[in-house]
């Protein structure tokens, strides 16, 4: 009996340290109040300054993923300089913005990373921008690219591109470091401002942080890639009114669960 009661007793006691061990394995997510993101793609730098100009009296703060560092000339490196200094973020895009998969597809990973990631790291930073987060050119991506990427970049984002119902969309923070952005561009097939406006409703109700992403702010469109500035002013205020926080993507690598 006291060999059956000793081994039922280092069984327990093996039981509850194992529960214990897998309880701290599992690390939980950090609070955070409900948010949006704005980002924006390319090289537009003239119309991000003045979109900037138009959305400083909300007090906002935006992403800029930016591409062909090296080509886009002095002054608007400049204006790019003055933005960080403000508090919005200024990102990776690709050194040539090239598409990411069908470039892997063709030439492979390693080919990929020394054309188009290392030597904007070194560009970017030899210019005085501190970039902690990368967005895919034409948000294409695959699990093998996040993991080549994972090394350079905390948070890693792509885009969601259907018009699924809030619940269903990929566009809010998931805890991941790979996240996905919806595109507010008026070209878009899904845009519409009552859509936006059902992200924004339920990214408030359930406390989620939004992701959107745009290209080149403009009063009136006249091409694809093109993102109004009615509707920045839109979003702006409704984060205002509603008490929502604007986001940059790199804030979300400090509500990333711990390892």
């Amino acid at each position: 009996m006291k060999v059956v009661f000793i081994k039922t007793i280092l069984f327990l006691m093996l039981f509850t340290f194992i529960s214990c061990e897998t309880k701290k394995q599992k690390a939980e997510p950090k609070p955070y109040a409900a948010g949006v993101i704005l980002s924006f793609d390319d090289a537009y730098v003239d119309e991000w300054y003045e979109a900037d100009q138009a959305l400083k009296k909300y007090g906002w703060k935006a992403t800029f993923n930016v591409c062909r560092i090296d080509s886009i000339g002095a002054p608007h490196i400049k204006k790019l300089l003055e933005l960080q200094k403000e508090g919005h973020e200024i990102a990776g895009h690709g050194y040539h913005h090239y598409n990411a998969v069908k470039f892997v597809n063709q030439h492979g990973i390693d080919a990929y990373m020394k054309q188009e990631i290392d030597p904007m790291i070194v560009s970017m930073k030899r210019l005085g921008f501190n970039v902690t987060t990368f967005a895919y050119p034409y948000g294409e991506r695959s699990d093998a690219l996040d993991k080549a990427l994972s090394n350079d970049y905390k948070i890693i984002r792509g885009r969601a591109f259907g018009g699924e119902a809030p619940e269903k969309q990929d566009s809010f923070f998931n805890n991941s470091k790979i996240v996905f952005a919806f595109d507010i561009d008026n070209s878009h097939i899904h845009f519409s401002i009552p859509y936006v406006l059902e992200l924004l409703d339920y990214a408030k109700k359930h406390n989620k942080i939004l992701l959107l992403c745009g290209h080149k702010p403009v009063k009136n469109v006249t091409e694809n890639y093109q993102t109004k500035i009615e509707t920045l002013e839109f979003i702006c205020k409704y984060i205002k009114l509603n008490d929502l926080k604007f986001y940059k993507t790199s804030d979300l690598d400090d509500l990333l669960p711990a390892e």
